[in-house]
């Protein structure tokens, strides 16, 4: 299986999420992905599977628990592919950044010539 058809399903990249947080036992992934998605625990059991298959989680048994992690060599597999691709929008995020400064620049030149018109009461003079 592709890594993007397993990254594909939003439930395959929620576990993948619970898991980045550190070791997870499959109960709690379970229970997790159950609440939110509203799967029965054999539909988790069939993600946990494919996840595992495709190389992204690794398991370990702890006695009758099954500790789930993610496996991070998939991950930097996908990484750099979109590598590629990355140029695409570092260029737009690199000239968004140029115009959000500008605008704090300007924000903050018009509000000092905002406070030079019309300067703060003085607190003095009120009491």
């Amino acid at each position: 299986m592709h890594a993007f058809d397993v990254l594909g399903d939003p439930v395959r990249r929620r576990i993948l999420e619970l898991l980045a947080e550190g070791e997870q036992s499959s109960g709690t992934v379970g229970a997790v992905i159950q609440k939110e998605f509203r799967i029965s625990q054999p539909a988790v059991s069939q993600h946990l599977r494919v996840l595992r298959e495709a190389g992204f989680a690794s398991v370990r048994a702890e006695g009758a628990r099954r500790l789930y992690a993610v496996d991070a060599e998939p991950l930097r597999e996908v990484d750099a592919w979109l590598d590629r691709f990355r140029g695409f929008w570092e260029q737009r995020l690199d000239a968004l950044g140029t115009e959000l400064a500008r605008g704090r620049r300007e924000r903050r030149g018009s509000g000092s010539a905002r406070e030079a018109a019309h300067p703060p009461p003085d607190r003095e003079a009120n009491e």
